[in-house]
């Protein structure tokens, strides 16, 4: 794969889906994926180095970078802004590396919109009543904040059409499997390997 451009692999689901736990998993013994790392406006957290955690620019940059189109995708969340730059993201394809995008399904449409070949894969519980279960299990959200996200939820749900896949993570070793093998069947489309038919020649 030294001289393939990897993939963009953008992954969403609601909160409580279980994508982190699914993610990492998968990724296990892999050294073909990489996160991306995004631009935001925040101010640095103690141990957090520029470019490893995120790329710190003040609002003025940040600004002149969405005006120049410089954003796969961005958002603002609780008054800072946050965005994906596409220069990394194409450095990191352009060197092999499958780069993997965790957002939701608003910024996974604007990044379908802007590189349609982008894998999009959707993770969800094995159903409605299972994600409410696991939201309540947590312990750390209010009766309001879990009714807020089963609605964010249903509304995801219903936006989801434009993703790939769609995992159902009942078992995270199974989702993590799934995962890893979307990836690989990713490297063995036809049009990434047709060049070998004409060797029969």
């Amino acid at each position: 794969m030294a001289n393939q451009r990897g993939k963009l692999i953008v992954i969403s689901g609601p909160s409580g889906a279980g994508k982190s736990t699914v993610v990492f998993k998968a990724l296990e013994g892999r050294d073909d994926v990489c996160f991306s790392v995004s631009a935001t406006t925040r101010k640095p957290r103690p141990g957090e180095v520029d470019g490893k955690e995120y790329f710190f620019v003040d609002l003025d940059r940040f600004r002149e970078m969405v005006a120049n189109d410089e954003f796969l995708e961005h958002a603002e969340y609780v008054a800072n802004s946050y965005g994906t730059p596409r220069a990394y993201v194409e450095k990191k394809l352009n060197e092999g590396m499958n780069v993997l995008l965790d957002i939701e399904v608003q910024g996974a449409l604007q990044v379908h919109q802007k590189m349609p070949e982008a894998v999009m894969v959707f993770i969800i519980p094995p159903s409605m009543a299972e994600l409410e279960k696991r939201l309540r299990s947590r312990g750390t959200d209010s009766e309001r904040k879990i009714e807020a996200r089963l609605m964010r939820a249903r509304e995801e749900y219903a936006a989801a059409d434009f993703y790939d896949y769609i995992i159902i993570n009942d078992d995270a070793d199974k989702a993590a499997n799934e995962f890893s093998a979307i990836i690989t069947a990713e490297y063995c489309k036809y049009d990434l390997r047709k060049n070998y038919l004409r060797e029969v020649d």
